[in-house]
């Protein structure tokens, strides 16, 4: 199959978007960055998107909750730390990615599929779907901070600042944060910004998905289909 119509298949994107990911060399191919869609590709390659898998688990599609405990990467290999693949007693559990990564030292609410269409509309900016963080800080926090991150925040090394953000206020050392991008080390960089330092970070609602209370940290159970018509 060409590369193209299997990146059309599996994100349900068009084949001119398809174009579009591959001239920005976010599309690799066993570990090399791809630009041509018409590259023909079998169900023995590595095909990822910015290093989220795109195969699949044979014919059948899978949705689970993980309660991810610190220590876990979000990508399927490092050299440094075990994946939260590795959760995963299930047969090809290496197939499966997370829609939307976490630190290696941040817990809290991962959504794991091996359905890449799926996680491309949790994960897709356009969408702007909300994530609520609770974040544990060096330095007590002020309703200044409060204001600067509704106005937005410019981050080191960006040009433009972050979309509006809304700051809960819990204790002076604790608070919920809810942000709709995911920019690399968002978070810990905006409290950076004002001169603070995250200590903690526990992700605890993706969209309308709140983490189930009731699950252990470390352990994953499947979604139900109401819950992943969320997305």
């Amino acid at each position: 199959m060409r590369l193209d119509k299997h990146l059309h298949q599996c994100l349900g994107i068009s084949r001119s978007q398809a174009s579009l990911l591959l001239r920005a060399g976010r599309i690799t191919v066993n570990g090399t960055i791809v630009k041509s869609g018409s590259l023909h590709v079998n169900e023995q390659d590595v095909i990822l998107f910015d290093d989220d898998s795109l195969q699949t688990l044979g014919d059948n599609l899978y949705y689970f909750m993980l309660h991810k405990p610190q220590g876990y990467v979000c990508a399927n290999a490092d050299a440094n730390h075990p994946s939260i693949t590795q959760l995963f007693d299930l047969p090809r559990a290496d197939e499966l990615h997370a829609a939307g990564r976490l630190d290696v030292d941040t817990t809290g609410l991962v959504l794991v599929t091996n359905d890449g269409q799926w996680s491309h509309r949790v994960t897709s900016p356009r969408k702007q779907c909300e994530k609520i963080y609770r974040v544990w800080l060096a330095e007590a926090i002020s309703d200044e901070t409060r204001k600067q991150f509704a106005e937005g925040i410019l981050l080191r090394s960006e040009t433009q600042p972050t979309r509006p953000a809304k700051l809960e206020i819990v204790t002076p050392r604790e608070v919920l944060l809810t942000i709709h991008e995911g920019k690399y080390h968002q978070v810990k960089r905006m409290f950076a910004a004002v001169g603070n330092h995250v200590e903690r970070l526990h992700r605890e609602q993706i969209g309308a998905l709140a983490l189930d209370a009731n699950l252990p940290e470390g352990d994953f159970r499947a979604l139900t289909a109401e819950e992943i018509s969320l997305f």
